[in-house]
């Protein structure tokens, strides 16, 4: 029986075949903390009595949560991770000089490779599986264990397939791709199982689109996402030059896996999910009958935060004015793609229309700042997540859908088709 993609990349950093199930302890590549996490990893890395990291190159923070900082506490707590990272001389340091979230601004510096292993303490690290890596998130002190010894250990999962078919229709993205999924499995139906996205959509989604499908993988409880490289991967590779050198795996066609999940990405409609799960699927055509009222648009984050998803935006927000009470929030993921936004003209598209567009950072996705909800509001939003309590009060709603949804929204006023405003 042959081998998955992941099952490749572990074999490879173990220096012998291992299958989905085993345990190994392999070197990790790339170590991500942010501004939140970091600060108990420092504390662990430090009360272990570890003097320096094991390899500073492979370590990066991304201070992206709650900066610039909202209050005292988040600038004392910033203030941990400037002087490690200080103190150690970190060469992949990135603070508002250089700002973004650290799922977009690592795949833009390169500092990601396909084949490598890569671990961050944030949930959505899966995103990085998108350029044929492993990647997923850890907890802060499994964070410090790789900071001092360069290393970690895993139980190999065993991997889902996820055939998606067709040229995706109109108005279908990433984003609908994986909320479809998610409907299907469950927001546990991946639980510590890689999601493998494979079939002949992919040649027409755009990395863009690819590193949302990877990047919600965790909300079906997957402990990756990754799709194989090929050409659409090639091309962005060239353009963002890894610094380490490729190590590029397919699944064997006799691969094993544990089920195979098939998408007619065709025939689809745009996908919202409803609170408070992203798995709480309805199609554009059911929300939309529901006229359901939103408080808020926000289109950003490590999900949809990237320069695809603001030309989405501006292409249906050109000429047209954001709807009175209604507020959208526009937050690009890094500043190379904000200052793109600028001189593409996006910028001042959406500053006509009446949106609020703010600096590279999470925002308004966690429910830290720059966009909380009040009790009872509704949001519909192009992030991850619509727990209880996600972007604010425990009483508001968040609706999750792509770009093109969240735009028309805004322009509506409540959740609308974008398809209607071709």
């Amino acid at each position: 029986m042959g081998l998955t993609i992941t099952e490749k990349i572990f074999s490879d950093h173990n220096g012998e075949v291992v299958k989905a199930g085993a345990i190994a302890s392999v070197k990790i590549d790339m170590t991500i903390g942010n501004d939140i996490t970091t600060p108990l990893s420092i504390r662990a890395f430090e009360n272990a009595g570890a003097a320096r990291l094991a390899d500073k190159n492979a370590f990066a923070i991304c201070m992206d949560h709650f900066i610039p900082a909202k209050d005292i506490a988040s600038a004392n707590q910033a203030r941990i991770s400037r002087d490690f990272a200080a103190k150690h001389d970190l060469p992949h340091f990135f603070d508002e000089k250089e700002m973004g979230i650290e799922h977009a601004i690592l795949p833009e510096k390169g500092l990601v490779s396909p084949g490598d292993v890569i671990i961050g303490a944030d949930s959505h690290t899966c995103t990085h599986g998108a350029i044929g890596a492993f990647a997923t998130g850890m907890g802060s002190t499994d964070l410090a264990y790789a900071m001092a010894t360069g290393k970690n250990w895993f139980k190999i999962p065993r991997s889902i397939k996820v055939e998606l078919r067709g040229k995706p229709a109109r108005h279908i993205y990433g984003k609908d791709l994986i909320l479809e999924v998610i409907a299907r499995l469950g927001v546990s139906g991946a639980t510590y199982k890689a999601l493998e996205f494979t079939g002949d959509s992919l040649e027409f989604l755009s990395m863009d689109d690819r590193f949302s499908l990877c990047n919600m993988a965790i909300e079906a409880g997957a402990k990756n996402g990754i799709i194989a490289v090929d050409r659409v991967t090639e091309e962005f590779l060239r353009i963002a030059p890894p610094v380490r050198k490729p190590r590029i795996f397919q699944s064997d066609l006799d691969a094993e896996y544990e089920r195979v999940l098939e998408i007619d990405a065709a025939n689809m409609e745009p996908v919202v999910a409803l609170p408070f799960l992203p798995s709480n699927k309805r199609v554009i055509s059911e929300a939309k009958k529901a006229a359901i009222k939103v408080d808020q648009a926000f289109i950003g984050s490590c999900t949809n935060g990237r320069l695809g998803d603001l030309r989405v935006a501006a292409a249906i927000l050109k000429g047209r004015k954001v709807a009175k009470h209604t507020r959208l929030i526009i937050t690009p993921a890094t500043q190379k793609i904000a200052i793109a936004a600028q001189k593409e003209g996006l910028t001042e598209i959406f500053s006509e229309a009446g949106a609020v567009v703010s600096n590279p950072t999470c925002g308004a996705c966690l429910g830290g700042y720059m966009g909380i909800l009040a009790d009872g509001e509704r949001c519909i939003s192009t992030s991850n997540r619509n727990f209880v309590g996600r972007m604010g009060s425990p009483t508001s709603e968040v609706y999750l859908a792509n770009t093109a949804v969240a735009a028309a929204s805004a322009i509506a006023g409540e959740i609308a088709d974008p398809r209607d405003l071709d």
